[in-house]
């Protein structure tokens, strides 16, 4: 008799995985907007594939073929959202049809992402190999980019509130928050870079990380003593140092990043090295690979919480909406909308469909966002490095340190241009 009811339990499900984002989520999540229920949907799918991906690299699991299984587990998920990008394209609202294939049928696409990834193990190994990790690396760099917008937005968003808080009252109390977290992001920085100096440089040697560490370090004492400026404090009243902390500190990160990845082994110690866990590899011998390493585990962190702020929230700068192509109305879940908005039901945990008259955010750049994430979280649990054609070796390549050393230039620029840009485009409003 349990079973039976398990069986019918089951079935009463079926319908909502061939329909909607509301119908698939009204019994266990409060009510909300349509567009944020199915963005989240979507990272689900994207963390599934995480998580795959993840066993893939866990000792002892596939053997040799680690590598290939992640490439094409990634290559998989990155051709499902490469299609959807493509599908829906200029789809302006709920109404169009293409719209219901983006927010229902999920159990249609689990099964497509599911063929398509067990179809990608069906590749033949060769140039699939290289082609693939240059593909990956030149999606991750523009992942990066699209993880700098999100961070400047966030960035944005922190100091408006808390600024806003500190003008409604107790404002001793918020000012010394926001000059405490300036403060740690700007200490952590500072340590990081003598740690950089001291364990990525040598007297006579790494000229490549010196240049890295200095160029870096100017430009983000430059975008913060701009970020201040009188002319800039006048256009852009809430622009801070705590803006330019958070990019300050995630440049430095992109620059060890990039370290990491240098092919001289001198100059690029490993975190056990480091810390004096084991003894320096001999010259000539190749240095184990060692997947699970400080800066992949971190690169992770961040594509997490990139993925998922991205899923919930729509931004309230306008410069990073037009960079995002989203629109200018909040997509954050709701506590309580009215009763009259919720689609016609019994259950009153539903989403709402608030994109009748227009679109939230563009369908199609949130797919090819999660396309370039699938190439990054490629690159990110791989290491960065290129692998030969049967994943015999893995090796450290130049390419790869200079697509993140340019990123973080990129990303100080496109920061300081949110800054200055008001004071060159006169005759644009950037409220």
């Amino acid at each position: 008799m349990g079973a039976v009811l398990g069986l019918c339990s089951m079935a009463s499900w079926i319908p909502c995985l061939c329909g909607s984002a509301p119908c698939l989520l009204c019994r266990c999540c409060p009510s909300g907007n349509n567009s944020t229920v199915t963005r989240l949907i979507y990272a689900f799918f994207m963390l599934v594939g995480v998580g795959i991906a993840c066993i893939m690299l866990m000792p002892g699991g596939m053997g040799s073929s680690i590598p290939g299984s992640v490439y094409r587990v990634c290559f998989g998920m990155a051709m499902f959202f490469l299609l959807f990008s493509l599908i829906m394209v200029k789809v302006k609202s709920s109404q169009d049809p293409r719209a219901a294939v983006h927010n229902g049928f999920w159990f249609f696409k689990f099964v497509a992402a599911t063929a398509i990834t067990v179809g990608a193990f069906f590749i033949p190994e060769g140039p699939f190999t290289t082609v693939w990790f240059y593909i990956g690396m030149a999606g991750a760099f523009c992942f990066i980019l699209i993880q700098l917008v999100l961070l400047i937005d966030f960035a944005h968003s922190w100091n408006e509130s808390w600024v806003e808080k500190m003008e409604e009252g107790n404002s001793r109390c918020w000012y010394a928050a926001l000059l405490s977290a300036t403060t740690i992001n700007y200490a952590l920085s500072l340590v990081s870079l003598v740690l950089f100096y001291v364990y990525y440089t040598h007297s006579d040697g790494c000229t490549e990380n010196k240049v890295f560490i200095s160029i870096n370090m100017l430009l983000c004492v430059g975008a913060s003593v701009m970020s201040i400026l009188p002319k800039i404090q006048e256009s852009q009243p809430r622009s801070g140092l705590l803006q330019s902390s958070i990019v300050t500190l995630y440049t430095m990160y992109l620059t060890w990043s990039a370290m990491t990845n240098e092919p001289d082994r001198r100059c690029n110690p490993s975190l056990l090295a480091i810390i004096g866990l084991n003894s320096t590899t001999p010259a000539g011998q190749d240095r184990v690979v060692q997947w699970w390493d400080a800066q992949g585990i971190v690169g992770l962190i961040l594509f997490l919480m990139c993925v998922l702020y991205s899923s919930i929230r729509n931004s309230s700068n306008t410069q990073v909406n037009k960079l995002t192509l989203t629109s200018d109305e909040s997509a954050l879940i709701e506590d309580g909308p009215a009763p009259e908005n919720f689609e016609v039901g019994d259950d009153s945990n539903r989403a709402v469909d608030n994109e009748k008259d227009g679109v939230t955010y563009s369908y199609s750049f949130f797919h090819f966002m999660l396309f370039l994430a699938s190439l990054y979280i490629m690159m990110t649990l791989t290491n960065w490095y290129s692998p030969d054609s049967n994943y015999e070796t893995m090796t450290s390549k130049w390419p790869s340190v200079w697509v993140k050393i340019t990123s973080t230039w990129i990303c100080i620029s496109l920061y300081v241009w949110t800054l200055v840009a008001p004071l060159v485009l006169i005759n644009r409003d950037f409220e």
